[in-house]
């Protein structure tokens, strides 16, 4: 049985992109529409109207899962707006926080077309994002864990960034181009990501005694929800199966080789703790999820006719 990650070159540091994508087309445009190529919001949202794509109804959940985990971070990221240790941060974080709900909006235009509503129409990105209750959200848990202090959200940030990479990096050789499509912008985005959050991390584990200290302290408060984003289903299982998406599990080697990498250069170790129960992708959310979604809902469902 073939996956696309058969077809995809072993994932090599920080170097050029392009190596990950699809065709390896480093100048390909952003908003073109072919498959391994970029696809905005827009374009996906401009095919579902049309009849153009519609999703199966696994790789709706499977989009769904996929949106709902950025939408959160991109939550949680926001909050660090005026509030980073320096003025670069903020906008770094915030730039962030942006990519990742360009991604969420993509994901979820893409899922809300296999998910019509009662008249039969598609869901939009807004009915999913401010239209459901807690246990209807599909993200794993370590997307919705606190900020912490700055380098708690480095070190969530740390985990994201090489689970994403590593997961959009394979999705370009997606059968469903649209998936394929969505992934090959978000993968160039990531690989940003995850260069910021590994400098951090050298950075605060070589600066101070304290900035160490919580350092090994974030690492080890974000790692036990680590287990959940490599975890196989039945539904990961069939898609895999098929060729549209990759098996959570085999994700797990190179993301394992290349974080410990990055701690053994900032002389740190890989968290020895035990994993949480996860449960995210069944709608089995922490205490910390329904905060997140009444700051996000509290306006959209008080006014529902409003344009956001």
């Amino acid at each position: 049985m073939s996956t696309p990650e058969t077809s995809t070159p072993e994932t090599t540091g920080h170097g050029d992109i392009s190596t990950g994508v699809a065709g390896g087309d480093s100048n390909a445009s952003a908003t073109r529409i072919t498959p391994g190529n970029a696809l905005r919001p827009e374009d996906i949202a401009l095919e579902v109207r049309t009849g153009l794509v519609k999703p199966s109804g696994d790789i709706a959940e499977y989009a769904l899962r996929l949106g709902d985990d950025a939408l959160i971070l991109a939550q949680r990221l926001g909050h660090w707006i005026s509030r980073a240790p320096e003025l670069e941060e903020d906008i770094a974080l915030g730039n962030i926080a942006l990519d990742q709900l360009g991604h969420a909006r993509s994901f979820l235009t893409y899922a809300g077309a296999g998910m019509p509503n009662e008249d039969g129409t598609a869901k939009s990105e807004d009915d999913l994002a401010y239209f459901r209750r807690e246990h209807e959200f599909r993200s794993v848990q370590l997307f919705e864990q606190p900020n912490g202090d700055f380098a708690a959200t480095i070190a969530r940030q740390f985990v994201v960034s090489y689970y994403q990479y590593e997961l959009y990096r394979r999705l370009t050789g997606s059968t469903d181009q649209t998936l394929a499509a969505i992934a090959a912008k978000a993968v160039k985005e990531v690989d940003y990501h995850r260069d910021h959050s590994s400098q951090w991390i050298l950075r605060l584990a070589g600066g101070t005694e304290e900035s160490r200290t919580r350092m090994i302290h974030g690492l080890r408060t974000m790692w036990p929800y680590v287990a959940e984003l490599f975890r196989d289903d039945e539904l990961t299982q069939r898609l895999a199966e098929a060729g549209a998406v990759v098996a959570p599990s085999s994700l797990k080697d190179d993301f394992d080789r290349l974080t410990a990498e990055v701690l053994a250069e900032a002389e740190l170790e890989v968290p020895d703790v035990p994993a949480a129960p996860g449960g995210g992708r069944q709608g089995k959310h922490s205490e910390y999820l329904g905060y997140i979604l009444a700051e996000m809902q509290v306006l959209a469902r008080e006014h529902p006719g409003a344009s956001w």
